[in-house]
């Protein structure tokens, strides 16, 4: 087992260890951001995608009761309209990055993720929550405006047109359950398990054949924007470059001789 590294900055910190690496927010008591906060998350996502060892990204909050509460209202008033505009564009390419990297990205939601801070969670590949967890939700309506980092798109994508619709329109927080029922979180976990039951998922996604681990999720996420015949297509030659893997070899001959697998992650 290889030793964690440590990469400590003013808002956050990146644990890496076998395979996992841990984004950890500490911006303040509610983890609302300014432009500082997002380029060191830009860069960390930046460094995390050249690392070949790393396989699962979890993101998550180390201030109690907050995931995070999104934009820093005092910050966006003092800005101008143009910085705004620009503000939002530079989280939006970030939160991006989420979605073309090769690694699955888990958002652990131990507080109220509200805001901002539930569109950094929807640009996640998974949501897990703590069923004490708090509120979670899109208020931005009630300031006049609109959930301008992927709220307003994200949200009708993963649980359909109405409710997003509904969602960001009342500016109405539902509960960690309901957020379940509705498709906004894959898994609700006892509040004091949340962290390290959504690390034991992460684990089993490393121990996994990760080569196609990450192969499936550029599947499903880049089809998802394809008509189908051309995402078919796209699935065909993603399948065609597994086929060619180590892992691929092992996998079949593995199964043929009754043993477990010792995927390489090529």
């Amino acid at each position: 087992m290889s030793e964690a590294v440590a990469i400590e900055k003013k808002n956050l910190t990146v644990v890496k260890d076998n395979g996992i690496a841990e984004i950890h927010l500490h911006i303040n008591k509610t983890n609302a951001y300014d432009l500082e906060f997002y380029q060191e998350f830009n860069a960390a996502i930046d460094d995390l995608r050249f690392d070949p060892d790393i396989k699962v990204v979890v993101l998550m909050s180390d201030v109690p009761k907050f995931f995070s509460a999104g934009a820093d209202i005092n910050f966006l008033k003092a800005a101008d309209p143009r910085f705004k505009t620009q503000f939002c564009l530079f989280c939006n390419e970030t939160l991006d990055k989420i979605a073309r990297s090769p690694q699955v990205y888990i958002a652990c939601l131990e507080g109220h993720t509200v805001g901002g801070g539930l569109e950094m969670a929807l640009a996640c590949d998974l949501r897990f929550m703590g069923d004490e967890a708090g509120k979670i939700g899109l208020p931005e309506v009630s300031l006049g405006v609109l959930a301008g980092t992927g709220g307003t798109q994200r949200l009708a994508r993963l649980i359909g047109y109405s409710r997003a619709l509904d969602m960001n329109i009342t500016g109405e927080t539902i509960t960690p359950q309901e957020a379940l029922e509705i498709g906004l979180v894959n898994k609700v976990f006892p509040q004091a398990e949340t962290r390290e039951r959504t690390l034991e998922y992460a684990r089993k996604i490393v121990n996994s054949a990760t080569y196609a681990v990450s192969n499936i999720k550029l599947a499903i996420m880049n089809g998802k924007e394809m008509p189908l015949n051309v995402a078919i297509r796209y699935e065909g030659e993603l399948q065609n470059l597994l086929f060619r893997s180590e892992d691929a070899k092992e996998g079949l001959s593995a199964f043929l001789e009754k043993r477990k697998p010792n995927w390489k992650g090529i």
